[in-house]
């Protein structure tokens, strides 16, 4: 009964979803059918990227957000993974990067150009090698740039700094079993994992150290999800020893007993939790389900609130989640899903239905922008910082990218010369490096000077064209 009262004066109480039309779908798209829990599919304000089956290797397609209908087999893809991909996360800085993980050990980031792809993605911006098993996690840091964490089915987790192609911590005795997700606090001073030995743990990655763990955080044996929320606590899904799926809420200051934990049905698809920090809600997807459930978490009893669930007849394979800037705040839209089926990706839209045109103030606080707050160095040398909001009150309008580049480190540079021998060897690559160098700072030049001439033949074409059209309209 408290439960039923409580929510009743939520504005999300009525928040309905809504699968779009037909021709809004994303058709013929052969999605991947990799037995992997990932949601398989990743969204930002400009495109959607889907892991796909690929003969010989791992691909994901990635789509311009507006070119929804049939997609073209031959339509390209990205597919440097010699393995099948596993896991794709965007970049929240920079909507045109991506990062993926596969089954061949590594772990890519891609620059996809700004219309989206015409050929097919074969050269990636930088490839992180280290882990020694299959790559099921990527992860980008929440508010420092360039911050990547990747982890394997090696047990182990790996944080690199993209923009030089390091990696720079590497937590790999902390977990006995796999790792099932990994979750970055708001602030990204913290992690906190699902593992298959049924723990959860919080972790400072940069004093490499567990801050809390709870065992048996759920009973059962199937895949738990632990994520953090805005305010530090931790929601986790899971299955109870009858089976039955859970969700629990914790405090990581004491985990002993959960704040709140409830038992939902008896389906065997892992829940995987999609969370909107602005409006506290939690929206949960299970895999193989054809429902959305959401609920909101509240400092009151009993904390985690049924709000709805949206149905369909169809099953998800995967889900991705449109982070808050992509959405249409002048339809009152609170979150949208891209829901995966065998071979057709669905959005779904939730909305708050309003009355007024205005814009609603109370259900867009400001929301996280696409600036990073820190510099990847910044971060690893200790610093934190929350992440810079923006306003969506006019909408959100994409600004432009600047390229991700990779400055590897000369590593040579760094060692102590330990004999003069290795420097003779050496010397003729440093001066290869350098003239390669200034061949790329040449290239640059020839480029920009080709292009110039391009816009100059364009522009005079235009002229042209104008000219003729006054004199054939003087001759008339």
């Amino acid at each position: 009964d408290t439960m039923r009262r409580v929510v009743r004066q939520s504005k999300f109480r009525h928040v309905f979803g809504q699968a779009v039309k037909n021709d809004q779908c994303y058709d013929d798209i052969r999605v991947s059918r990799v037995t992997w829990d990932s949601s398989f599919c990743a969204v930002n304000p400009r495109f959607v990227a889907i892991i796909v089956d690929a003969s010989g290797g791992g691909a994901f397609m990635v789509l311009p957000l507006h070119k929804t209908g049939r997609i073209d087999k031959s339509y390209p893809t990205v597919c440097g993974h010699t393995g099948p991909v596993l896991d794709i996360d965007w970049c929240p800085h920079n909507d045109q990067v991506i990062a993926s993980g596969s089954e061949d050990c590594t772990v890519m980031v891609w620059q996809i150009p700004e219309n989206g792809l015409t050929l097919s993605l074969t050269e990636p911006v930088v490839v992180l090698e280290g882990h020694s098993k299959r790559v099921g996690i990527v992860a980008w840091h929440p508010t420092a740039r360039n911050v990547l964490l990747s982890a394997g089915c090696d047990n182990a987790i790996i944080i690199w700094n993209v923009g030089t192609g390091e990696a720079l911590i590497n937590l790999d005795d902390m977990h006995v079993d796999v790792i099932y997700n990994v979750s970055w606090n708001r602030n990204g001073s913290l992690i906190c994992t699902a593992s298959k030995d049924k723990k959860v743990r919080v972790i400072d990655p940069r004093k490499q150290e567990i801050v809390a763990e709870k065992e048996k955080t759920h009973e059962g044996a199937r895949p738990m999800r632990a994520i953090f929320l805005a305010d530090g606590n931790i929601f986790t899904t899971g299955f109870s020893r009858m089976s039955e799926r859970q969700l629990a809420l914790w405090n990581p200051k004491n985990m002993e007993e959960p704040i709140a934990l409830h038992e939902m049905d008896t389906s065997n698809g892992v829940l995987l939790p999609f969370y909107d920090p602005d409006t506290n809600i939690i929206y949960l997807c299970g895999k193989g389900d054809s429902s959305i459930r959401y609920f909101e978490i509240t400092d009151e009893s009993p904390y985690v609130h049924y709000l709805n669930t949206f149905s369909s007849k169809e099953p998800q394979r995967g889900m991705g989640f449109m982070p808050k800037r992509g959405l249409d705040v002048n339809k009152c839209e609170i979150a949208r899903f891209f829901k995966l089926h065998e071979r057709k990706c669905e959005p779904i839209i939730m909305t708050v239905p309003r009355k007024s045109d205005l814009f609603q103030d109370d259900l867009y606080p400001d929301t996280a922008g696409p600036e990073a707050a820190l510099e990847a160095e910044e971060w690893f040398e200790g610093k934190n910082a929350d992440p810079l909001l923006i306003s969506l009150k006019h909408g959100y309008i994409p600004g432009k990218n600047r390229d991700l580049k990779v400055v590897k480190k000369n590593i040579l540079d760094n060692k102590p010369a330990a004999n003069k021998k290795s420097d003779l060897i050496n010397a003729p690559k440093k001066a290869a490096d350098a003239s390669n160098t200034q061949n790329e700072a040449k290239l640059d030049e020839i480029l920009k000077e080709l292009k110039s001439i391009k816009d100059t033949i364009t522009n005079q074409d235009e002229r042209i064209s104008k000219l003729e059209e006054q004199m054939a309209k003087i001759a008339d």
